[in-house]
C-alpha cells in the first residue's frame, strides 16, 4: 500500500521515537500535535491526515497514552536517511 509523502514524514518520526497527543473539546478532537523524540513540535499533521493513519492502523493509542507507530506503521515507512 502505498503512503503520501506526508504520512511518511509523520511515520518517520514516529519510527525515530515520536508520539502524537491529542486534546479532547467533550467527545470531538480540538487539537492534534506531534512530537518529535527530541520534544521539538512537527507542524505537518492535521485532523485528515490523523484519521488516514489511524484508518490504516499505523498509529493507535492505548490507555489513554499518546498515539505511537504500530508495527503495520513501520512496514509502511520505508527507511530514509537520518542526517545527524
Amino acid at each position: 500500500m502505498d503512503i503520501s509523502r506526508a504520512e511518511q514524514r509523520i511515520l518517520h518520526h514516529l519510527a525515530q521515537g515520536g508520539r502524537i497527543e491529542i486534546s479532547r473539546d467533550g467527545k470531538a478532537i480540538a487539537e492534534i500535535r506531534c512530537f518529535t523524540r527530541d520534544g521539538w513540535v512537527y507542524p505537518g499533521i492535521d485532523l485528515e491526515l490523523f484519521r488516514k493513519l489511524k484508518r490504516k492502523r499505523a498509529i493507535r493509542s492505548s490507555g489513554g497514552k499518546p498515539y505511537r507507530i504500530t508495527e503495520r506503521g513501520l512496514y509502511l515507512v520505508r527507511s530514509e536517511l537520518d542526517n545527524r
